[in-house]
């Protein structure tokens, strides 16, 4: 089943539907969310991704993912993170950080909204509680264990627009 997307306007408007690989209209926007999950000993989840993806697979990233049709950018949050990980997270322990927009990412027009989420965690993390199959593993890693994953291109290039946080920029690390 082709998944389905919202279209945007930047004035965060709907202005229509898009099935996903196909082109993007150049004036509409699809929503997507990244999941930054933070422990109290400091440490970030990362996830690589499964061998079996058609892109970048293990390659490493954070939880994300496309809005699906009639989402809100929440709901998607806390299902991308179920579905990737097994995780139920409780909206209480974090939020919404920020927005991006990005027309162009690596030399190709993607026309998306970032909404990045932060959200504090320390259950446990058990991928057979995951609904897909779309992880190959998780570690927790330090911010800069992560900064050594970019600096070998081991991570996915739609979070490379990301590692400012990682740079201490933003205040979030």
């Amino acid at each position: 089943m082709a998944e389905i997307w919202d279209l945007y306007n930047l004035d965060g408007q709907v202005v229509g539907e898009h099935v996903r690989r196909n082109e993007m209209p150049e004036d509409a926007y699809h929503l997507v969310v990244h999941i930054w999950i933070r422990n109290s000993e400091g440490k970030y989840l990362f996830t690589q991704r499964s061998k079996n993806k058609k892109t970048c697979p293990l390659k490493w990233e954070c939880v994300g993912g496309s809005v699906l049709k009639g989402e809100t950018s929440l709901h998607a949050a806390l299902r991308e993170v179920k579905e990737e990980v097994g995780i139920d997270l409780d909206t209480e322990t974090g939020g919404l950080v920020m927005t991006q927009i990005r027309d162009i990412a690596d030399g190709t027009r993607v026309n998306d909204i970032n909404d990045i989420y932060l959200y504090d965690y320390d259950g446990e993390v058990d991928l057979g509680n995951a609904t897909t199959d779309e992880v190959e593993q998780i570690l927790w890693m330090t911010k800069e264990e992560i900064k050594e994953l970019f600096v070998k291109e081991e991570v996915v290039s739609g979070i490379k627009n990301l590692s400012y946080f990682v740079n201490d920029k933003d205040g979030i690390w």
